[in-house]
């Protein structure tokens, strides 16, 4: 495989750079946002560009002066800016809005790992002046191009077990994947979540997540999590929330109509990396010897699907199904009227048909049990 992946939103991302725009890149840290602006840079003349780093004191105090004169002194002779990490200059909406309505024909790229930070300063300001893109760690989508069907399937465990990282695929050790994995997560997983304002308990973060792991594809319950964590509902709510505005988890809400006996107060919540997942808990045992093989085919289907409907425009709800009593749909795709359901095995040999009470109320919908038969359809 060649060092570097082309990324599924390669062609978007030239497409959507325009004069006097903002392109918004939102991801993961780690994702590999960087990697995939200095591959854009490397067919720009050097003198052409700026690229400024919001984590580094220096390069946020040249956008500091908030005035016409200092950013057309700055960006003389430039006609791209580029900003890394620009969730954290304070007021970026402000200064963007300024840069792209005062400087003829310069684009801007931002990159930022948080939708809260870059969405309360960049919302109002830059309205009508942005497009953004988001950016997932490797899809099968992305993968796909470099390997033959022999390669994908031998790839799987390693995918269910370590997730698509960019940076995982210079290491062939599997040692190496986790402590690679453990690094992220120490490092740079909740960096964003512990810079925002009034975050005390980096560590009730850390069981949070620990017991969202533990529960892939189970309702979870507020009130349950509040209790076990020993916190307020509020603040698992709102832990929840900044969670997946650093695109660590996401949720999905379950499905209903019109049957009094549907749940849809209750939420599921999946990890966007499965290796992610797998460090939070420690667990990189091989497949043949968990008890949680099924969890992570769920949280691994689930993601990549988000993943592709994201990369390809996709305009698609997502959610699960389940009755009082007990009659479930893992997966429930919504598009306008028309009603997709799934259900996720890992074992071939095990089947599955549409629930009754499912099939009478939605008599129109489609049905698929998706296995490692037919996983990929689903996913590319």
């Amino acid at each position: 495989m060649s060092n570097y992946l082309k990324r599924a939103i390669a062609n978007e991302f030239n497409h959507k750079l325009l004069p006097n725009k903002v392109l918004i890149l939102l991801g993961a840290r780690r994702v590999g946002k960087t990697e995939l602006i200095n591959n854009y840079l490397q067919n720009i003349p050097i003198g052409s560009f700026l690229k400024l780093n919001g984590e580094d004191i220096n390069d946020a105090s040249l956008l500091k002066e908030r005035s016409v004169i200092n950013y057309q002194r700055l960006l003389s002779n430039i006609d791209l800016l580029v900003i890394d990490e620009a969730q954290i200059i304070p007021d970026i909406g402000l200064i963007l809005k300024l840069i792209v309505d005062s400087i003829p024909g310069i684009k801007v790229i931002a990159t930022g790992s948080s939708v809260f930070d870059l969405n309360n300063n960049l919302g109002e300001p830059l309205v009508g002046r942005k497009n953004t893109l988001y950016l997932f760690p490797l899809a099968q989508i992305e993968f796909a191009p470099y390997e033959n069907y022999k390669q994908t399937a031998e790839n799987l465990e390693q995918r269910l077990l370590f997730g698509g990282y960019p940076e995982l695929e210079q290491y062939t050790d599997w040692e190496d994947k986790k402590e690679y994995l453990y690094e992220i997560i120490n490092s740079y997983l909740l960096k964003d979540i512990l810079i925002y304002d009034g975050i005390k308990h980096s560590n009730k973060i850390y069981d949070l997540l620990r017991l969202i792991a533990y529960q892939l594809g189970k309702e979870i319950s507020l009130q349950e999590l509040a209790t076990q964590l020993q916190m307020s509902k509020n603040t698992v709510t709102n832990y929840l929330d900044l969670l997946s505005k650093v695109f660590i988890i996401f949720k999905v809400e379950g499905f209903s109509r019109n049957l009094r006996k549907e749940i849809v107060k209750s939420s599921r919540w999946y990890f966007y990396d499965n290796g992610i997942r797998n460090g939070i808990i420690s667990n990189f045992n091989r497949l043949d010897s968990r008890t949680d093989v099924g969890d992570l085919w769920e949280n691994y289907l689930a993601s990549e699907r988000v993943k592709k409907q994201n990369y390809q425009k996709i305009k698609v709800k997502n959610y699960f199904w389940r009755t009082y009593d007990q009659q479930e749909l893992d997966w429930l795709e919504e598009i306008g009227d028309y009603l997709h359901g799934f259900e996720f095995k890992w074992n071939e040999k095990r089947k599955a048909k549409i629930p009754a009470a499912f099939a009478k109320a939605y008599p129109d919908a489609m049905f698929d049990v998706i296995n490692k038969s037919n996983y990929l359809d689903f996913i590319l």
